[in-house]
């Protein structure tokens, strides 16, 4: 994002956010907080003493012997990253191939997203598009079921058909979107843990975020929230794109080593663990454009988006962005602010920062902070 980019002093905060969402330790870490782990049993701290011991008494030659051991290491995984970058590089050429292959979207759920943006919409002509849909009518039945939204406890739906019926047009401006995005998250970020949560909050944040500023900014609030929900597509392109990159590559250098009867490069390549600084990097550098790619090849007309996500991808200057990009734009700045300060990896002088890039005036910072933006209301009659 162009905003952020290439602003020296926002840049580092909001890569700080992205951090934050591979993993805490790593986050901290780049704020310069080093982790520690605790030992707390006895028997674990005296071993470490003994430790500790032993590597001071290290003679020279065993120094020496580490050094080689870790210049060597390093040689290996800077080679394999760069194999990584390469597979990476081909695979964010092709966009078609990203849309259709990595992310899998059917263009079924474009539809779906478009009919729902028209007056004319109705859940007669939304019935046949999510029936398409397996998972999706999978997901709207079990919404439909749970024990808040059953209109009679002693009545189970098992008909997408009927679960659209109960759900309605209103809730399904915020369900579908809800259910789409959250289809295409990888479906594991190992060893990356939390991380697939992360990127699920995040996105639901964002969506609601931006729906309640388009309100008061008289923009049409499913726009916002479809476009606030999509311009994080583009993260979990990257995330899944990543890790199985790393790891297709990975196996391979291993198998190769072991064919080779190469002992040193197998135990060194088994050692490397994923480098978050590089998923990071990916992050950074491509998560807004691809955004951008993914919803053009949606080819919405009706649900009117596209140039907004362009904005926000390319566009350096938030006067240059249209209405629906500084809305979406202001509902980023802020969930970035939050996730960091939650976690007490943000100053004072940081957030006026961020939040000013961002566009957030004290207003918009009021409204958000005295609304829920961390879960869907949906109102079942």
């Amino acid at each position: 994002m162009k905003i952020f980019e290439q602003n020296e002093l926002v840049a580092p905060i909001y890569q700080r956010a992205l951090s934050l969402c591979i993993s805490n330790e790593f986050a901290k870490q780049s704020l310069g907080e080093h982790v520690f782990v605790e030992y707390q049993d006895s028997e674990q701290a005296n071993r470490r003493r003994e430790l500790l011991a032993v590597e001071a008494q290290a003679n020279k030659n065993k120094i020496i012997e580490e050094y080689g051991k870790n210049h060597f290491k390093q040689q290996v995984m800077n080679e394999l990253y760069s194999k990584v970058r390469d597979g990476f590089n081909d695979e964010f050429d092709n966009k078609e191939h990203l849309f259709n292959s990595t992310l899998n979207i059917q263009m079924s759920t474009a539809d779906i997203l478009e009919l729902l943006s028209l007056r004319a919409a109705s859940i007669k002509r939304i019935t046949p598009l999510v029936t398409s849909l397996p998972w999706l009518g999978d997901d709207l039945v079990n919404l439909v079921n749970k024990p808040q939204y059953r209109k009679n406890a002693d009545v189970k739906v098992n008909n997408p058909a009927l679960a659209l019926s109960y759900i309605g047009l209103d809730n399904l401006k915020l369900v579908a979107p809800t259910f789409i995005l959250k289809h295409w998250l990888p479906p594991s970020t190992q060893p990356f843990g939390l991380m697939k949560r992360k990127l699920w909050n995040q996105s639901l944040s964002i969506g609601i975020a931006s729906r309640v500023l388009a309100k008061t900014y008289g923009l049409d609030e499913y726009f916002a929230f479809c476009a606030g929900m999509l311009i994080n597509i583009g993260n979990l392109a990257v995330t899944r794109c990543f890790l199985r990159t790393y790891n297709e590559i990975h196996q391979q250098e291993l198998r190769q080593a072991y064919e080779d009867k190469d002992k040193k490069l197998h135990n060194t390549l088994v050692e490397l663990e994923t480098a978050p600084e590089f998923l990071l990097e990916q992050l950074s550098n491509r998560s807004f454009s691809i955004s951008a790619d993914m919803v053009e090849l949606m080819n919405f007309e009706r649900l009117r988006i596209t140039d907004a996500i362009f904005d926000l991808a390319h566009t350096p200057k938030v006067s240059q962005m249209c209405q629906l990009a500084q809305v979406v734009l202001k509902a980023i700045g802020y969930v970035a602010f939050r996730t960091l300060a939650k976690e007490s990896l943000i100053d004072n002088d940081e957030s006026k920062i961020l939040l000013t890039a961002a566009g957030l005036t004290t207003q918009d910072i009021a409204l958000l902070r005295r609304s829920d933006i961390d879960h869907l209301k949906l109102n079942f009659n």
